[in-house]
């Protein structure tokens, strides 16, 4: 990464940086450099989603799903990739779903939430070990509290467990993408990502919607980012001209 600049070499990078990649705008001031991304990566997927149901002779499906009559004569073009490399990355959010439920969770009130009910059950058994002794443990009623508090307790026990099961690893995952840390950052990693998702989403429908008028009105000017620019690996971020990923070009020479 960053080859030919002094920060050359680098390995990887924070996932909050993905949060920064709408900050960066092409040479029209508009489209962003999320924009160029997302048209690269759905280009490549499409390819391969192309590829995949050849293997699976599922191809007649695919080139029918999403397509009218008009655009059948380019199914091979690179506009049919595209729409099916668009498919699969709007599907992103959809197969991140758990992520994003994570990040509306509030981490310290479960645990606040779990202690209380901890320190509820222990005031319950000392009235059971203590008030209750005066009634008859044949009773019913001592039968059910102290079943309740066993059954109370075990659960109590399982939750608590778990609790630490799920922070150790939260913070196994979070030093993995940001390293260590050296402090507990929580669940801050799954609002990054759920933040990320809403930015690929609305880049999504932004491709989405732009892509069928510039097939249907070519003539007609368009003030949309990406409809007007033929080419914004060139036009619009020439420091990254002909950089392009590897496998994109190797997928040209495959079709």
């Amino acid at each position: 990464m960053n080859d030919g600049t002094f920060r050359g070499g680098a390995q990887a990078f924070r996932l909050d940086t993905l949060l920064k990649l709408s900050d960066v705008k092409g040479t029209d001031g508009k489209t962003t450099l999320l924009h160029f991304v997302v048209q690269e990566i759905i280009r490549s997927e499409g390819v391969r989603a192309a590829c995949l149901a050849r293997d699976n002779g599922s191809t007649s499906s695919l080139m029918t799903s999403g397509l009218n009559s008009d655009e059948g004569s380019a199914r091979e073009s690179g506009d049919y990739y595209c729409s099916l490399g668009l498919k699969v990355i709007s599907g992103l959010s959809n197969e991140l779903g758990n992520v994003k439920k994570a990040a509306g969770l509030d981490a310290d009130a479960l645990t606040n939430v779990v202690v209380d009910f901890a320190h509820r059950l222990l005031k319950t058994k000392e009235f059971l070990n203590k008030d209750m002794r005066i009634l008859d443990e044949d009773s019913g009623f001592y039968r059910s509290l102290t079943s309740f508090v066993e059954h109370a307790e075990a659960d109590i026990t399982f939750l608590r467990e778990e609790e630490k099961r799920i922070k150790s690893l939260v913070k196994s995952t979070t030093n993995y993408f940001h390293g260590n840390a050296g402090r507990d950052e929580g669940l801050r990693l799954f609002v990054i990502v759920r933040d990320f998702l809403g930015m690929l989403d609305k880049v999504c429908k932004e491709v989405r919607e732009s892509a069928p008028k510039a097939s249907k009105t070519p003539n007609v000017r368009d003030n949309s980012p990406m409809a007007h620019v033929p080419d914004p690996r060139q036009l619009l971020f020439p420091a990254i001209r002909d950089r392009r990923v590897e496998y994109s070009s190797s997928d040209d020479e495959e079709y």
